[in-house]
């Protein structure tokens, strides 16, 4: 049986996958905060995202991306969370922080640096 955190980073997955914003903030809390790290080398926000509207929006910018760009749930810092890959090569990874049946908080690691990791051969 899967728990509260995994339901609800699954619901958080299959809109990040259709790029639905409208099925995104309805998994994402009201106050919902999301930051990214590109590393200087790949688009991402300096500053934090806050609030389930401005969230949702910015996440399906950063996370949506050409055809063939594959969304994986696995296990990203001991919880559910997302991989996405182009040809393999992780181009992001997800973490998720859950409260009840909403997405709280959202870490979003696009450096390439930090990615190596995530590759599939």
């Amino acid at each position: 049986m899967l728990d509260r955190h995994d339901r609800v980073a699954r619901r958080f997955a299959a809109a990040c996958e259709t790029g639905d914003v409208a099925a995104l903030k309805t998994v994402l809390a009201a106050d919902a905060l999301v930051v990214s790290d590109g590393g200087g080398k790949v688009r991402a926000s300096v500053r934090p995202t806050y609030g389930a509207d401005a969230a949702a929006r910015f996440v399906v910018t950063l996370l949506v991306g050409p055809p063939g760009t594959q969304v994986s749930v696995e296990s990203v810092n001991g919880r559910t969370g997302l991989v996405l890959r182009r040809a393999g090569h992780a181009v992001a990874v997800v973490s998720l922080s859950v409260a009840g049946a909403e997405v709280t908080a959202v870490w979003i690691v696009l450096n390439p640096d930090k990615l190596h990791l995530w590759h599939h051969a």
